[in-house]
């Protein structure tokens, strides 16, 4: 199943609907958020406001409460009354809770620890377009204090879980979509981040705050240095056979699909 929303999917609160179209202006795609950006008690105005406030539905992602909730039944019933049909499931964990979405696809979020076990079987089911996965639930979901050292690297255990979320939806043929960058302001950590999700495979990076939109962006788009080194080998590759050596590099199939990649990236909007 196709997914091009990206590479900043940027989240918004259900309940700030003057955000809406700003949030949309700026990113590529929006996450309106009923689940966590939402205290309890804001809840059912926020699903008023979603109803009333209409966005583009093919760069809009909805995110709903849990599985098994109250709030998840509230928020069905108002997507009902939109043209949402992508929708984002939190606490995911296990293909079964699939099941009550039938009519959407979904970006299932994987973000405990029996989420991130199960995220094989999650992204096996039909519907699922996308994995996404989360530090902090995650951490929090094992009774852990912080997804990350001081200098912002992340824990083993966060790295583990973000790699099987990459190797899970990538042996599903779906999209992966790397987790959210808390710390606002520190925009070189940011890019280091996004950088490392691009090349690792992730097809998008989720995001806070509209400052951190460009850097993602740029992060996923292709140097004209590196558009260039692709076409080269791309070019080369029609008159050589099988492994050829450019520029003192051995290229083969697997570097071929690389560059392939790369121009893939460069050439979308």
């Amino acid at each position: 199943m196709s997914f091009d929303l990206g590479p900043a999917l940027l989240f918004c609160p259900a309940d700030r609907p003057e955000r809406y179209a700003k949030a949309a202006a700026r990113a590529d795609a929006v996450i309106i958020d009923l689940e966590d950006a939402v205290s309890p008690d804001a809840r059912a105005d926020a699903r008023v406001s979603l109803i009333a406030n209409p966005l583009d539905p093919a760069r809009t992602v909805v995110r709903v409460n849990a599985v098994g909730t109250e709030d998840f039944e509230l928020d069905l019933a108002a997507l009902e009354q939109t043209l949402y049909r992508t929708v984002m499931l939190p606490k995911a964990v296990s293909a079964a809770q699939l099941e009550a979405l039938p009519a959407y696809d979904v970006i299932a979020l994987c973000e405990t620890a029996a989420g991130i076990l199960a995220a094989p079987e999650i992204a096996a089911v039909p519907n699922v377009v996308a994995l996404m996965w989360g530090a902090e639930d995650l951490i929090a979901s094992l009774g852990g204090s912080s997804s990350r050292f001081a200098d912002g690297s992340y824990r083993a255990v966060a790295r583990h879980a973000r790699s099987s979320v990459l190797l899970a939806a990538g042996a599903h043929d779906k999209a992966a979509i790397d987790s959210v960058f808390l710390a606002i302001a520190d925009i070189t950590g940011l890019a280091a981040e996004a950088e490392d999700a691009v090349a690792s495979g992730f097809r998008a990076t989720a995001c806070i705050h509209p400052g951190q939109v460009a850097v993602i962006r740029d992060a996923y788009r292709p140097t004209a240095a590196e558009i260039a080194y692709a076409w080269a080998i791309l070019e080369a590759s029609a008159t050589e056979g099988g492994v050829f050596q450019y520029q003192g590099r051995m290229i083969d199939g697997p570097l071929l699909r690389h560059a392939e990649a790369v121009l893939r990236r460069a050439e979308a909007p």
